[in-house]
């Protein structure tokens, strides 16, 4: 499968990379696959030329890299904060008044069905058990 051998060519690029800026080796065998032929270490590609290649930017000379002077940004506001708060609060104010139509339900059907057991329970009573 490619995608496993690009896996296992990005690890190695990693350990390589991480071989270079440590300056130790890793243990080698945890890495190691028999089925895999050794990978040797490649350069690492310059993510700025690539990055500026994709832009499209041209390299300017050193005396035009002098950066221009930042504009001040204006510090931006939030829009409408009252507006969220009030739709918050509306959600909110919804959110109660479907609980307490869920609660008034609940305590209907429970009436309900209690009542029912009280006239089932009025109509057959339990005998009771004799000493």
């Amino acid at each position: 499968m490619k995608w496993m051998r690009e896996r296992d060519l990005l690890i190695a690029q990693t350990m390589a990379f991480v071989q270079s800026v440590t300056g130790r080796k890793p243990d080698a065998e945890v890495f190691a696959r028999p089925d895999i032929a050794p990978v040797t270490p490649t350069r690492l590609p310059d993510v700025e030329a690539m990055l500026a290649e994709a832009l499209g930017v041209a390299e300017q000379p050193a005396a035009a890299a002098v950066p221009e002077p930042a504009k001040p940004v204006p510090p931006i506001r939030p829009a409408g904060r009252s507006e969220y708060q009030s739709e918050i609060q509306a959600r909110v104010e919804k959110f109660r008044a479907q609980q307490a139509k869920f609660n008034r339900e609940r305590e209907a059907y429970c009436s309900a069905t209690m009542a029912k057991m009280q006239a089932t329970l009025d109509k057959y009573p339990v005998p009771r058990p004799s000493k």
